[in-house]
């Protein structure tokens, strides 16, 4: 069985920081795609980084230089590290399992940011 475990959701005031991790198992983590997705109340879910198989990085526009993104192969978890954090960042914050060549895509349960002073 797939499951996706994020932790490390929670308050914290505009400028701060949190450090999200998505822990997997049931999967041969290695070779799979991750990303993180947001959700905020009213909006559609939205992509904010991946990191491939292959370590090769992508983020939206608006948390460039802000967020990074990471991986341990070796624990099966993935992080995003959240840095300056803004009120826009508020939203339920997702994790992503892809092996597209596999048509194989798993999602975690959501941990909760809000971003407010």
């Amino acid at each position: 069985q797939v499951q996706l475990v994020e932790s490390g959701g929670g308050l914290v005031q505009p400028g701060g920081s949190l450090r999200l991790s998505c822990a997997a198992s049931g999967i041969v983590f290695s070779i799979y795609d991750m990303g993180w997705y947001r959700q905020a109340p009213g909006k559609q879910r939205e992509l904010v980084a991946s990191i491939s198989s292959g370590d090769n990085t992508n983020y939206a526009d608006s948390v460039k230089g802000r967020f990074t993104i990471s991986r341990d192969n070796a624990k099966n978890t993935v992080f995003l590290q959240m840095n300056t954090l803004r009120p826009e960042d508020t939203a339920g914050y997702y994790c992503n399992a892809a092996y597209r060549r596999m048509n194989r895509d798993y999602w975690g349960q959501g941990t909760q940011v809000t971003v407010s002073s």
